[in-house]
């Protein structure tokens, strides 16, 4: 049983930034591909970035390609998002999710484990 906690939200002006972290435990963390999803009010949960178990290939949705970056530190058994140039419209639930020996993977039934999430808020 792996277990995710995701930290780093918070209200942020639009053109600010914030790095997310989303901590693991339970599991042999390099064996777990990774992913963040986001979920805005009335919205259905959105692909944001994954990045496979290998550490290697990564992929973004189109509309924060260029501002979000996704990174993992296997030592840590931790996963970032680090977000640039922010928008109100990136202001969602975002939480991390975890597949064993996952590849880049952009649909939420490809991860097995979830955590509960970090509010990300951007003002205008």
């Amino acid at each position: 049983q792996v277990q995710l906690v995701e930290s780093g939200g918070g209200l942020v002006q639009a053109g600010g930034s914030l790095r997310l972290s989303c901590a693991a435990s339970g599991g042999v963390f390099s064996n777990y591909g990774m992913g963040w999803f986001r979920q805005a009010p009335g919205k259905e949960r959105e692909f944001v970035a994954a990045i496979s178990w290998g550490g290697g290939p990564t992929d973004y949705t189109d509309s924060v390609k260029g501002r979000f970056t996704i990174s993992r530190d296997n030592t840590k058994s931790t996963v970032y998002l680090q977000m640039n140039s922010l928008k109100p419209e990136d202001t969602a639930i975002y939480s991390c999710a975890a597949g064993l020996r996952t590849p880049v993977t952009t649909t939420p039934g490809g991860y097995r484990y979830w955590g509960r999430g970090t509010q990300v808020t951007v003002s205008s």
